[in-house]
């Protein structure tokens, strides 16, 4: 008898984007109106770390009627899992950083926003009503494309 051994295969890895900014509530604002995502609340998880005297009050901002961290402030698709005792969300996250340098050169990485066949140009409109801005329409032999920026000038695209 030959005894075959089977690992399991290794779980997916979690992942948040992170993105450096400014103004980590605008742009949490800003991109989840953008994405139609939920912002997370993190003030049970607040008050907790307040109560045990693990975080400094201030460290924390009022957001929306609740307690947010005054640097950190994410959004995360709302059909995705999330951790109810901190807000925290267990799916897709872009996660807002506040840093206190301004943004001095094009991203390496960037969002790719697809709304669905023929509404690209409703979709920058609405992206521009919300505060976005419109850098350059590309047109090449591959497709067709809008190149924006978000309130902060990080580059992202509508195709």
């Amino acid at each position: 008898m030959t005894s075959t051994s089977t690992t399991p295969a290794p779980a997916p890895v979690h992942w948040k984007l992170v993105i450096d900014c400014a103004n980590p509530q605008s742009q949490a604002d800003f991109w989840a109106a953008a994405l139609h995502y939920t912002i997370e609340d993190n003030d049970a998880l607040i008050q907790r770390l307040l109560e045990l005297g693990a975080l400094p009050r201030e460290a924390t901002v009022e957001f929306h009627a609740r307690l947010a961290f005054r640097d950190l402030v994410a959004v995360r698709h709302p059909a995705d899992p999330y951790d109810k005792d901190s807000g925290t969300g267990l799916g897709r996250r872009l996660l807002f950083q506040r840093v206190p340098e301004e943004k001095t050169v094009k991203n390496r990485l960037h969002l790719d926003l697809h709304p669905g066949d023929g509404l690209r140009e409703a979709e920058v409109g609405r992206l521009t009503g919300l505060g976005a801005r419109v850098l350059r329409e590309v047109k090449e032999p591959s497709g067709a494309w809008v190149v924006m920026a978000d309130p902060e000038g990080n580059e992202f695209c509508v195709q």
